[in-house]
């Protein structure tokens, strides 16, 4: 219900409302409900005791260098997971600026011109204003904002060293690890350490977070599972409805004992110490018995001046043998062919390995992604490989039609 109704929702019948009565409750006590993305099924009923504000105020405050002068800027729906974290950039005093819809559709640089209005100091960039980025869609030079942080997607070094925000905006760039379940910023980009291209170089505070092996042993220099190995005093309280909690065990702790694992992949570098996020773990690769995630694929394909977007899943076989497909969607006035599907394999052979070539090359009209930016590769990943899914959540619906029977999948 909006402000209005709720505020009736103690109405006596004459019409009086009594005062609001406060009650002091333990630090667990539930006070909101929180929903997931639904980017790895459907959406989440997460609920939170009040612990959770406390760490959006953590980074907002103490890495994000806030205060009441301060403006943030972000593109999404008001009802995803980040209205918490919007509730208490307002009650730091903090200006919000939310802004719904498509903010390409009056002009190509209409997003960049919104910052500059605005005077906004702090914005959550998205993946797709990035390809753009890439694509040559770029605004004149514009005042600086003090924080630029990437939101919502994996970025690999080499991706971000196309992105050459400083030529534009001169940005204090801010990479960071988010986790919706805990409506946190579990990894960042603390300005008082050492930085380097592609690597988020500290843990938030109070975060015990590592990478570890199948055994739940600690790993540097090896990609892993993302894992926190301690418990918050943020951490939620468990999933509506789930009255014994078997709901939550099996998505979170069935994989190791007593510890919470997402399934987002990641590696440490042993020189710098700076961790890389690399992938969901469901959203991994392994064709030919080599591991590697979508992501890099993707920092290799766009960089065709054809290539508007991309797309990388694993089909499976009657036999259970993989195949690496990817899907991609052309830019206007262009079409997939021969000579294009040639040069994508080499690339992708000369800059990362034969092994991770596509078997497959298929273009599309649309790549589905939910309402926070993020690419669908779990749901296509279902759809090509005849197993049950949700398209709940998506943006772009109608582009699911594209990915269901496909032609050149039958023979496989």
């Amino acid at each position: 219900c909006f402000l209005k109704e709720f505020l009736k929702l103690d109405e006596k019948e004459n019409g009086r409302i009594p005062a609001m009565t406060f009650e002091q409750v333990s630090f667990s006590h539930p006070v909101t409900i929180n929903y997931t993305s639904g980017t790895t099924g459907l959406p989440k009923a997460i609920v939170h005791g009040s612990g959770v504000l406390l760490t959006a105020a953590n980074s907002t405050l103490i890495n994000f260098d806030c205060d009441r002068n301060s403006r943030w800027f972000f593109i999404m729906p008001m009802g995803t997971a980040a209205w918490l974290f919007h509730s208490v950039q307002h009650f730091l005093g903090e200006t919000l600026v939310l802004y719904e819809g498509n903010p390409y559709f009056l002009s190509p640089t209409y997003f960049w011109d919104l910052l500059e209005k605005y005077k906004i100091s702090h914005h959550s960039i998205f993946q797709e204003q990035l390809m753009k980025l890439e694509k040559g869609i770029s605004p004149k030079r514009i005042r600086k904002p003090s924080k630029i942080q990437p939101f919502g997607f994996f970025l690999t070094s080499e991706r971000l060293c196309l992105v050459e925000l400083e030529s534009i905006i001169e940005p204090e760039l801010s990479l960071s690890f988010t986790i919706t379940e805990l409506n946190q910023v579990s990894l960042l980009t603390e300005t008082s350490l050492p930085a380097y291209r592609g690597e988020i170089n500290a843990a938030c505070l109070g975060t015990s977070i590592e990478v570890i092996d199948h055994k739940g042993n600690s790993l540097i220099g090896e990609v892993g599972d993302i894992a926190l190995m301690k418990p918050l005093p943020s951490f939620f309280l468990g999933i509506w409805n789930d009255v014994d909690g078997s709901i939550c065990r099996k998505k979170y702790f069935s994989k190791y004992s007593e510890i919470f694992a997402l399934g987002d992949c990641g590696i440490i570098n042993p020189i710098t110490k700076g961790w890389i996020v690399c992938f969901r773990s469901d959203e991994a690769l392994n064709p030919k018995g080599y591991r590697f995630g979508p992501s890099e694929i993707y920092s290799i394909v766009e960089t065709f001046p054809e290539v508007w977007d991309s797309l990388c899943v694993s089909k499976y076989t009657k036999t259970l043998e993989e195949y690496a497909i990817l899907f991609i969607k052309m830019k206007e006035g262009y079409s997939c062919n021969e000579e294009l599907t040639t040069k994508i394999r080499q690339a992708v052979e000369k800059l990362l390995s034969i092994l991770c070539i596509p078997d497959l090359i298929i273009e599309v009209q649309d790549i589905p992604y939910n309402m926070t930016g993020k690419k669908m590769e779990i749901l296509v990943k279902k759809i090509i490989n005849s197993q049950p899914h949700d398209p709940i959540g998506i943006r772009n619906t109608e582009c699911l039609q594209y990915y269901y029977d496909v032609p050149a999948l039958r023979e496989l």
